[in-house]
């Protein structure tokens, strides 16, 4: 893995503040991850869907653990680590860490909704980290950590709106504060570099914080 420790350390510190369109990274017209490849848990080739299944993109945090998170769980037939919700073409991770890109670290799940639910999935986001927080989890600051949901229909865009409301009520029980999510269509899906997809596969032992409240998501008893 060739990746420059300081300078991604120093990166991880980005912008507090969202980067205004116009003052963006201009990216480039071609993907950073090309040709395709395959997953190195799941086998298939990153951009497949197959019959029957369904998209959905998350943002909570590092990538690197949050596709993990996913990978692992039952009916979750794909994953990729990237980025969305900015303006950037085509960015790479060292320019989404700089917080210039508008783009927030996402993760692609790919899933067979005969196994898993979309709610089953956004109960994981939304217990996996802490959406309270803006442009942030934990020590890893700026924009391109900000919490996000990108549903792809109105039904995911429904379901993220009622359990985002539901799961809001559970935080003000534990003394948290209001929920910061972005839920929006986000635009295009980029691909993150071949090194970043299944980090913690080929790095067992990587950066993988865990910046969850202890929340459970759902209705209250």
């Amino acid at each position: 893995m060739d990746i420059d420790v300081l300078a991604w350390l120093n990166a991880r510190m980005g912008r507090p503040e969202m980067v205004a369109e116009s003052d963006a990274l201009p990216g480039r017209p071609a993907p950073v991850l090309s040709p395709m490849p395959r997953h190195e848990v799941l086998g298939l080739p990153l951009d497949e869907v197959p019959a029957g299944c369904q998209v959905a993109h998350f943002a909570l945090g590092c990538h690197w653990g949050v596709e993990r998170l996913y990978w692992e769980t039952d009916g979750v037939v794909n994953t990729a680590a990237g980025f969305m919700g900015g303006f950037t073409p085509n960015p790479t991770y060292k320019e989404t860490c700089t917080g210039r890109t508008g783009h927030t670290e996402t993760v692609r799940v790919v899933f067979d909704p005969a196994k898993v639910s979309y709610e089953d999935l956004l109960r994981i986001f939304w217990e996996n980290h802490d959406p309270t927080q803006l442009n942030r989890q934990g020590n890893d600051v700026g924009t391109q950590y900000r919490s996000a949901v990108f549903p792809v229909d109105d039904a995911q865009h429904e379901a993220a709106q009622r359990t985002r409301a539901e799961f809001q009520a559970n935080l003000a029980d534990a003394g948290y504060g209001e929920i910061t999510t972005e839920i929006t269509p986000g635009g295009t899906f980029y691909y993150a570099e071949v090194e970043h997809q299944q980090y913690l596969y080929k790095n067992p032992h990587g950066y993988c914080p865990v910046h969850a409240t202890g929340v459970s998501c759902g209705p209250r008893r």
